[in-house]
């Protein structure tokens, strides 16, 4: 006899009817055979009586297990689990036990991008960790953007923007973009030249999907951004490196490479170089672009951190100088704003935007209509720009405390150069140490490195890292430095030993 009374568990404090309940249970033992083929289950009375529900609730259950074909009423004699239902293999592992830690692989064999590295997990709020970089969302606009997102949800033709959309993005914002594009970067493009992207990351994937096959050669820095050379590695295409110095990418080394190969593109962050912070300068920016036109490859030109510069203006990008339409042109509001707003941007020509679109339909479909008309909105009212003038302030304070410290506590352990821009400094440490070393006893005091490894895809052993100051209120920073000093000091101590 089945042990009803103790095999089923009903909550009532839950959103999921109890008939239901009941059935989910009811199948979970029939498909592991635990109510084998042709068993007759209990009567509705007793079953309601036993477990303390009203029969109406088992009348229920039965009828939905019969509706979805686990069981069948039989006039007069009762329910019955079907006669034909195969039974569920469950494989045991003899002599094996599960850990509950354990990682459970799958039956079945799939692929495993081995390029692809792990993200660490966050660590808890009594951690310290170092970022590459990225806006302290503290200080991120969101009463403003929420009270526009609730104005826009509110409309009574809202219903129009809420269904299947173009693959382009969301007309609205593309227009906005290009206005506000035109206007503060020098651009001359039409909403025909703009894709609206989940980010740049998502820009920099739909370049590398139509620019790049299996050895097509792209050039990139000797140091560079990593996620862009898992992209381009991911197309089986060949990384040329050349070097990067206080004036960016050295276009010269570019020059010798087409002259003895021929190449698809060159990807560059503008401003500023990823992960050093250099600003490519004015000479080699004009120089890439007539290579680009001699030569006639792309320029992928990824421009994530324009908006934040505390010496003097931007310089306008490459695109804003391209009438042969040979840059693509790659930005976001996510560095700006906050992370989790996935807004971006892909300019090109119309043709390669026209291709990009097709692509990104079949990964993303479309982006979120009504964020994006928030943000059409939120650039329109001139919101943004108020925004990026208040950070602007705070985070030129925050770098400049950070790198006086960094000067005044850490400068036997650690060498810089003042960033004129961005959200990090590039430190290169003294070749005393390593930053596994750092990040072993770091480990010791809640202090979190992060994976420093990426900045030196090339394999150059620079000993350089980037370290993020945007994000640390002046406290914060105190305190982070404190913790490096105390782990460079007992690392000095060690040596000695």
């Amino acid at each position: 006899m089945f042990p009803y009374k103790t095999s089923f568990v009903l909550k009532k404090n839950t959103s999921q009817a109890l008939y239901l309940q009941l059935a989910n249970q009811f199948i979970l033992y029939i498909s592991e055979g635990k109510l084998p083929n042709g068993t007759k289950l209990l009567g509705t009375r007793p079953l309601s009586n036993l477990l303390d529900v009203h029969r109406k609730t088992v009348v229920a259950c039965y009828e939905e297990l019969e509706q979805q074909g686990w069981v069948k009423s039989v006039p007069k004699k009762g329910t019955f689990v079907k006669d034909d239902l195969p039974i569920l293999n469950q494989q045991e592992l003899l002599g094996v036990k599960q850990e509950d830690d354990e990682e459970v692989s799958s039956d079945f064999a799939f692929y495993k991008e081995s390029l692809l590295p792990e993200k660490e997990l966050i660590k808890g709020e009594e951690w310290t960790t170092i970022n590459d970089g990225i806006s302290d969302t503290r200080l991120a606009p969101t009463v403003e953007i929420g009270r526009i997102y609730r104005r826009i949800s509110a409309r009574k033709n809202i219903f129009k923007d809420i269904s299947y959309g173009s693959t382009f993005g969301n007309e609205r914002l593309r227009e906005v973009l290009v206005e506000y594009l035109n206007s503060s970067r020098g651009l001359k493009i039409t909403k025909n030249n703009l894709l609206i992207t989940r980010g740049s990351q998502m820009g920099i994937w739909l370049s590398a999907q139509l620019l790049l096959k299996k050895n097509d050669v792209i050039v990139v820095g000797m140091t560079n951004y990593s996620s862009a050379d898992i992209t381009f590695m991911q197309r089986e295409a060949t990384l040329k490196r050349v070097e990067v110095d206080s004036e960016g990418i050295v276009t010269s080394q570019i020059e010798s490479i087409c002259k003895t190969s021929s190449i698809k593109a060159v990807y560059i962050t503008s401003h500023h170089h990823h992960p050093t912070t250099v600003t490519l300068s004015a000479e080699r920016r004009l120089h890439l672009l007539n290579l680009a036109r001699k030569y006639r490859f792309a320029i992928i030109e990824d421009d994530y951190d324009y908006d934040f510069n505390y010496n003097h203006a931007p310089i306008l990008p490459l695109a804003s100088h391209d009438d042969r339409k040979n840059v693509i042109y790659i930005g976001s509001v996510c560095k700006t704003v906050a992370p989790v707003f996935r807004i971006g941007y892909l300019i090109g020509s119309e043709s390669f935007v026209k291709e990009a679109s097709k692509y990104r339909g079949y990964v993303d479909r479309q982006g979120d209509a009504i964020l994006e008309l928030t943000f059409a909105e939120f650039i329109k009212s001139g919101d943004l720009d108020r925004h990026i003038r208040k950070i602007l302030k705070i985070y030129e304070e925050r770098r400049d405390l950070f790198c006086s410290l960094l000067n005044s506590e850490l400068s036997d352990y650690l060498d810089f150069s003042i960033p004129k821009g961005g959200m990090a400094i590039w430190v290169k440490l003294s070749s005393e140490y390593t930053w596994e070393e750092v990040k072993r006893e770091g480990v010791k005091h809640k202090f979190s490195l992060g994976d420093w490894k990426r900045y030196d895809m090339a394999g150059k052993s620079h000993n350089a890292i980037r370290m993020g100051f945007a994000s640390y209120t002046n406290d914060e920073i105190y305190d982070l430095i404190k913790k490096l000093k105390l782990i460079f000091s007992v690392l000095k101590e060690n040596k000695k030993k």
